[in-house]
């Protein structure tokens, strides 16, 4: 491994360099390190060093530096413009609050601070001079697609509870699978979760959930997923006992997740959509329903995300996407131009894709042909887009100010006047032009 050869950016190289001509010890260290060996671009890129924080300081005092957690032996550089982490070797102390140690101890020991991390994949250095530095055998597990802990994973879990879902995330977004006895303790210890704030778990749970093995990490932790989101629980094998289902509510569920487009607001509304259908079961001789489910469904969501504390716009639009989830879709432009002018386009997408991913994880009788009328959907809507076709207020040609200089009295008449022409324009009766759009509303007002 010591043939192993990465280069990072140039302020990095500029970082590293600076503290070995100052004496010091200095690598790259954590995911850039995981991520440069995978081939993919890492995000961040992390430096250890056994320099002290004041000497890290003095080094770099011709930089802009930002004191970000001098007590935890970490300093921000800005080097062109480019913020790195350098942190000193260290130990951890005890985790009262399994989240984070009360204290550290500064050391001379790259492996003892490896030591602490969480993974090994992520406890792996990079040294221009010395090459890689992989005590716990990270690279061994990252060639065969394993999250395994560092030393004992009940004592990594035992002091940040939020590992649990770390080693689920990096599970599904890596597609590896988690080491026995690794997985093990995440079920164990899965009530450390109490301790996590909401903000870390929507983080997490975000990103598990956009990973491409999403739907394989839900279902061998399914009960870790139900410790921070009970409301999903009655869904685990619940038989639709419907014939336009072949899974219960749980496995469905996860397969319109792994079908959905790998965004969070759609991979959320896709875990959601049918939260609500347990409870509201009914069954005739033509099978199981769930009538009403999507209004349920809804109040669920927004329980759910609301309790994680989650941002507005995706709250909002999940809950939307939720609601209008069971849309029949005709096939026919009119209906799609009408969605459009209830939703906003990019809604009208999400709520198409969330459908095709929807009907993807149903029997396999009508699936294929009804993932076809999907994408015919999602084509026409590409379609209007490009042709820039009117299906809002903001794009017809007239304005409640030209409604006004003829004679219609201002309020509620203007924004009938307006709508009553948007539905012409979009029925295809009215051309989108000003001088037609007047002269319609001119005779109205007669």
């Amino acid at each position: 491994m010591n043939t192993l050869n990465i280069t990072p950016p140039v302020p990095v190289q500029t970082a590293l360099s600076v503290l070995a001509d100052a004496g010091f010890e200095a690598c790259i260290v954590g995911g850039c390190v995981r991520d440069a060996m995978r081939g993919a671009e890492p995000h961040d890129w992390d430096c250890t060093t056994n320099a002290r924080p004041e000497q890290i300081c003095a080094c770099f005092r011709d930089y802009h530096v930002i004191e970000t957690g001098l007590q935890h032996g970490t300093v921000t550089v800005v080097i062109a413009h480019m913020p790195i982490e350098i942190t000193t070797y260290r130990i951890d102390g005890v985790y009262a609050d399994h989240r984070r140690p009360d204290s550290v101890t500064f050391t001379d020991s790259l492996t003892d601070d490896l030591a602490r991390r969480d993974f090994t994949v992520n406890a792996m250095a990079y040294d221009p001079e010395r090459g890689l530095i992989d005590p716990f055998h990270g690279a061994d597990d990252l060639a065969k697609g394993i999250i395994r802990c560092v030393g004992s994973a009940a004592d990594r879990f035992n002091e940040d509870g939020l590992r649990i879902l770390r080693a689920m995330r990096f599970a599904s977004v890596l597609d590896f699978a988690v080491e026995p006895a690794t997985a093990d303790a995440v079920h164990m210890q899965k009530g450390l979760l109490k301790h996590i704030s909401a903000e870390r778990i929507d983080t997490e749970l975000t990103k598990l959930l956009c990973g491409s093995g999403a739907e394989r990490v839900l279902t061998e932790f399914a009960d870790v997923l139900f410790t921070v989101l009970p409301e999903l629980k009655p869904m685990q094998g619940f038989d639709q006992r419907n014939p336009h289902h072949d899974y219960d509510v749980y496995t469905h569920t996860l397969k319109t997740v792994a079908a959905a487009p790998p965004e969070p607001i759609l991979r959320w509304a896709a875990l959601l959509h049918d939260s609500g259908k347990p409870h509201t079961f009914t069954e005739d001789e033509r099978g199981g329903h769930f009538y009403g489910h999507a209004e349920i469904s809804v109040g669920i969501a927004e329980r759910a995300l609301k309790s994680m504390k989650c941002d507005r716009h995706r709250l909002e639009r999940v809950m939307l996407l939720i609601e209008q989830h069971d849309t029949v879709f005709n096939g026919t432009e009119k209906q799609l131009k009408r969605i459009v002018r209830k939703i906003g386009n990019e809604a009208a997408r999400q709520l198409i894709l969330l459908h095709r991913a929807d009907v993807s994880a149903q029997a396999q009788q009508h699936r294929a042909e009804r993932i076809e009328e999907s994408d015919r959907l999602l084509a026409m809507l590409h379609s209007l887009e490009e042709a820039d076709a009117c299906m809002s207020l903001k794009q017809l040609a007239v304005s409640g100010n030209d409604l006004l200089s003829l004679g219609i009295p201002q309020g509620k008449a203007i924004g009938t006047a307006l709508n009553s022409l948007l539905d012409a324009v979009m029925d295809g009766r009215l051309p989108n032009e000003r001088e037609a759009l007047l002269e319609s509303a001119r005779s109205a007002n007669k």
